[in-house]
């Protein structure tokens, strides 16, 4: 057994500075154009922390706060896989306008180690007055085990024919693009590496990935699809991404720029981890014709999310 992510190794650095290893994020995961959103009639102005954007629930999102954690024996009716396991339960209840966001949200989530290698995330949050939310989990993979190489070797599919372009700020569009003639198409699997450079304005933007997918689930927030697969070719590892989300962002890791000093001193830098984060889109609070991130009082928000493990 290696590890397998990023991260560092001491709590005080996660505190002082952290690019979201491993974090939970919200109350909205990725970013909101110009840090502000209309809701029933109301401008809600959020914090700008990228750019001129909000990003991953500002400047002290879900990553940053104290957490109620309760550990669980978990069987296989309980789990979303049917696999047994032990699991963390995790409260927190962000007040309202709370980094700028209305209502009081109560959020649960569970995490899920299976005894069939699996990391099983069920979230769950309600509300007392209209909100949005976005939950995402923001694990940096390197599957050599122990960084013993970059990620551009590791070979992807992902079960997406369109993606959402983003302009020079990473915001989208609006629209939903075919991936047909593009480097980001990963229908067919093939190494993070081989168009990562290409000459487009999409990798231009993203410096390399770092777009969302549609998944184009038939029923987003029921049955678990399988949207991703990472193979590393030298260890024979394979990861396998399932969700019950609409959305999936691919991030190449390309703004680890040896800054961060990691697990055992090791400098991480561009391209040596990679994220895929299950989602909505982002900026989907203003965008009208992106699957809907409103939760009402009254309505229960669900999510989960499966990174499977295996060897080949």
């Amino acid at each position: 057994l290696e590890d397998v992510t990023l991260g560092y190794d001491s709590l005080s650095q996660y505190i002082a500075d952290s690019p979201y290893f491993g974090a939970l994020v919200g109350r909205y995961g990725n970013r909101i154009g110009k840090a502000r959103f209309t809701l029933e009639g109301t401008e809600y102005k959020l914090a700008v922390n990228n750019g001129p954007n909000h990003l991953h629930g500002g400047l002290k999102g879900f990553d940053k706060v104290v957490w109620q954690a309760e550990v669980l024996t978990v069987n296989s009716v309980d789990s979303p896989t049917h696999h047994g396991g032990v699991g963390l339960r995790l409260r927190y209840r962000s007040a309202n306008m709370e980094e700028g966001y209305p209502g009081n949200l109560d959020v649960q989530v569970i995490y899920i180690l299976t005894d069939s290698a699996e990391l099983c995330i069920k979230y769950s949050a309600q509300t007392d007055k209209t909100t949005i939310i976005n939950l995402t989990h923001h694990s940096y993979f390197n599957l050599t085990g122990g960084m013993k190489d970059d990620v551009l070797g590791h070979v992807l599919q992902i079960n997406a024919g369109s993606f959402t372009p983003v302009d020079e700020t990473l915001i989208p569009t609006g629209e939903i693009r075919s991936l047909n003639d593009s480097p980001l198409d990963f229908r067919t699997a093939k190494p993070i590496g081989r168009d990562i450079n290409a000459i487009d304005t999409q990798m231009r933007f993203g410096q390399g990935y770092d777009h969302c997918w549609v998944l184009g689930h038939p029923n987003p927030g029921g049955e678990l699809n399988l949207a991703a697969t990472v193979f590393e070719p030298v260890s024979g590892r394979v990861m396998e991404v399932l969700t019950t989300e609409p959305g999936l962002q691919f991030y190449s890791g390309n703004f680890l720029d040896g800054a961060y000093t990691g697990k055992g001193g090791r400098v991480y830098n561009d391209r040596d981890g990679f994220c895929l984060e299950t989602e909505h889109f982002p900026d989907s609070p203003n965008r009208p014709g992106f699957p809907s991130v409103v939760l009402k009082p009254g309505d229960t928000y669900r999510t989960t999310t499966v990174y499977r493990f295996s060897v080949k």
